[in-house]
């Protein structure tokens, strides 16, 4: 049996180690984004500003307002459409804030994990 380079990595520890370094590095700055992405908050309104609500960046409901002359107890239904709009409408400004910010780090690598 023939000793040597054989094997995982017997080739060019260099870049290996070089590799594994950015990856690191990558690892830390998506950490990082990850963490300023959870500190952020995004707000959005419905019905011209009737209903406005807000979700942090772990895309948790936060906050949500009604201006009282929305309420209308023989249109509950309109009322309940404004807050899944108002919902949808910052839960969706957190996705695509998360995915550009990620994006930029990873260059679009990821396959949608983000």
């Amino acid at each position: 049996m023939a000793k040597g380079r054989g094997g995982f990595g017997g080739g060019m520890p260099g870049n290996m180690n070089q590799l594994m370094k950015q990856a690191q590095k990558m690892q830390a700055q998506l950490e990082e984004q990850q963490a300023e992405i959870e500190a952020m908050e995004f707000e959005a309104s419905a019905g011209g500003g009737v209903v406005t609500v807000a979700v942090n960046g772990k895309k948790q409901l936060t906050k949500v307002e009604i201006d009282p002359d929305a309420v209308d107890p023989e249109d509950v239904e309109m009322l309940q459409d404004l807050i899944l709009a108002a919902v949808n409408e910052a839960l969706n400004s957190c996705e695509q804030e998360t995915k550009a910010k990620m994006s930029a780090i990873t260059g679009g690598i990821g396959g949608g994990l983000f």
